[in-house]
């Protein structure tokens, strides 16, 4: 079966999950708001760059996880969800996902955005397999740490051939959609990079290299 693999944040959402949540815990006064805003622009500036410590920001994304409980932060998701999420869900994205599903494909969402913001995205958007940075659980509860390889950059494809070895599958005619040039190791692992929205250090090499270049906001 074929794959086609999907990144979230400024490919099928109209922003980025990971700095959302963030601004969502801002906006309830769950953390120092002055400080917390700081650091999240801090990391989300870093990332933009392609120059993210991915542990640190975990670190630091994380640490709530870990000192809040977890029905707590289940609700705390689902007002995240209809506030920050459902209205940035990118229509042409749904529809390009359904193009996929009805041509018999099996969808996937690689993000380097954590499990607890991703899962309830991924499920809304009817995808089944998401590879995501993971968080550490014990006891139902969450940790606050990371663990396994960050899903970011060249940890996508340490990730993914992790999948592909436990589901008997491979690369053959997949195809990846991605905006940010820190995906660039994985595009250049599969028959069918596509450039989605992409920042200008993406659009300039998927232009040279002949890749697909797309919008789902037009």
């Amino acid at each position: 079966m074929r794959l086609a693999i999907f990144d979230l944040d400024n490919t099928l959402l109209a922003g980025d999950s990971d700095h959302l949540w963030g601004e969502y815990l801002c906006a309830r006064g769950l953390v120092d708001v002055d400080a917390y805003r700081a650091k999240n622009d801090n990391f989300y500036a870093d990332y933009l760059a392609g120059k993210l410590d991915v542990v640190a920001y975990q670190n630091f994304c994380q640490e709530v996880l870990g000192c809040t409980d977890k029905a707590q932060l289940d609700a705390w998701h689902a007002e995240f969800m209809r506030d920050f999420i459902e209205p940035i869900i990118l229509a042409k994205g749904e529809a390009l996902l359904a193009k996929h599903r009805a041509a018999g494909d099996l969808l996937m969402i690689i993000t380097a955005t954590n499990r607890f913001i991703t899962g309830p995205i991924a499920q809304r958007l009817g995808v089944e397999h998401l590879i995501a940075t993971e968080c550490g659980m014990q006891e139902g509860q969450y940790t606050g740490a990371l663990v396994d390889v960050p899903s970011f950059q060249a940890g996508k494809i340490t990730r993914l051939n992790t999948w592909l070895a436990e589901h008997q599958a491979t690369l053959a005619d997949s195809y990846f959609y991605s905006d940010s040039h820190n995906d660039l190791p994985l595009l250049e692992q599969v028959p069918h990079p596509v450039a989605v929205d992409p920042d200008d250090t993406l659009r300039a090499l998927a232009e040279q290299r002949g890749w697909t270049v797309l919008s789902l906001r037009d």
